[in-house]
């Protein structure tokens, strides 16, 4: 039997067809920094597991620097919540002026190590926290890591409380805003696709931010000459996804999503560990003069912070602190 041109096309195209699933779907995933970081690679192996896992038929394109909206990384958790960007891949502290009960996680020195982190982010308190982000209309899929937030700047090597007053520092949110207040300092608050240049510029003398997640791979010590390793406050990461868009998949998309963002969160969560680990060595390497605080030396500037502890503390709601608290006691 022959077969027209016209014939063979239209067989080509049903075999298209045929291979592609049915319900194919490319959703917007939305996160605050560029392609070069922990973030995104997170992001990467989140796409390629769900796609793989789904056969296809859930598939992410991925918008880094919060491009979805417009670069406000405040704004992009709302948009999520009303369902206008898909999935997001937030930290914490970001997400604080629609949740303000995630500043818990970054209330200065809550944390010592990360087997404090990890006990409360698997724990009660993190599924409180899921439910919190239900409530704003996002389901929480799995935890990642910013990681330990670190002090950098150009004036001064920061050694002590004192050694903060006067600088300009830029800063995430609210919260870190009453917390470099209490040491002095006159923090800008600025979103992170405007601090490089900022920096540069000398619009800001300094900023803080995680070393694996942030320092190393968005270049800041190319900017920057000195880096305290404070550890003064933790910021995770969690990938959510809108709760309408959660609400229409099947039990078993859910199950699949779910089980890829919590591999690929896993995945993210090592990589930017072992780039902390090795990342001071590598910032001396640059040219960065780093200092390393003695357990005397951090404890002044626990004291120094704790009046925005207890201002944050208080917003966030005593309970919920407590809660932190004693999970992270049972942990030690």
């Amino acid at each position: 039997m022959k077969i027209s041109a016209l014939g063979w096309a239209a067989l080509a195209a049903a075999a298209v067809f045929a291979a592609t699933p049915a319900s194919a779907e490319t959703y917007r995933l939305s996160q605050n920094t560029s392609n070069t970081t922990t973030w995104q690679k997170g992001a990467e192996r989140f796409n390629e597991l769900v796609s793989e896992a789904t056969g296809g038929k859930v598939e992410l394109r991925i918008f880094p620097n919060a491009q979805l909206a417009g670069g406000d990384q405040m704004k992009q958790i709302e948009m999520t919540g009303r369902g206008s960007i898909d999935f997001v891949l937030t930290s914490a502290i970001n997400a604080t002026p629609l949740v303000p009960e995630l500043a818990v996680f970054s209330l200065p020195y809550l944390y010592s190590d990360y087997d404090d982190v990890d006990a409360t982010t698997s724990g009660a308190p993190g599924r409180k926290i899921d439910e919190i982000l239900a409530e704003h209309g996002i389901v929480a899929l799995a935890w990642g890591e910013n990681g330990f937030r670190e002090v950098t700047n150009n004036v001064r090597p920061i050694r002590t409380p004192e050694d903060m007053q006067g600088l300009k520092m830029r800063v995430a949110g609210p919260m870190y805003i009453d917390v470099m207040n209490a040491l002095g300092a006159n923090p800008q608050q600025m979103q992170w696709s405007e601090t490089f240049p900022a920096l540069q510029q000398g619009v800001v003398d300094g900023q803080e931010n995680p070393i694996g997640a942030v320092i190393i791979p968005q270049r800041v010590y190319e900017v920057q000459k000195y880096l305290t390793t404070w550890h003064y406050s933790y910021d995770p990461l969690f990938l959510g996804v809108s709760k309408k868009l959660w609400e229409s998949f099947d039990e078993e998309t859910r199950a699949k999503v779910k089980k890829a963002a919590e591999e690929a969160m896993e995945y993210q969560k090592k990589i930017s560990r072992d780039g902390t680990a090795d990342g001071v060595a590598f910032l001396r390497e640059q040219g960065m003069e780093v200092y390393e605080p003695s357990a005397e030396e951090i404890d002044a500037f626990r004291k120094a912070t704790k009046p925005a502890f207890d201002t944050w503390a208080a917003k966030v709601g005593d309970d919920l602190v407590k809660s932190f608290q004693d999970t992270i006691a049972e942990a030690n």
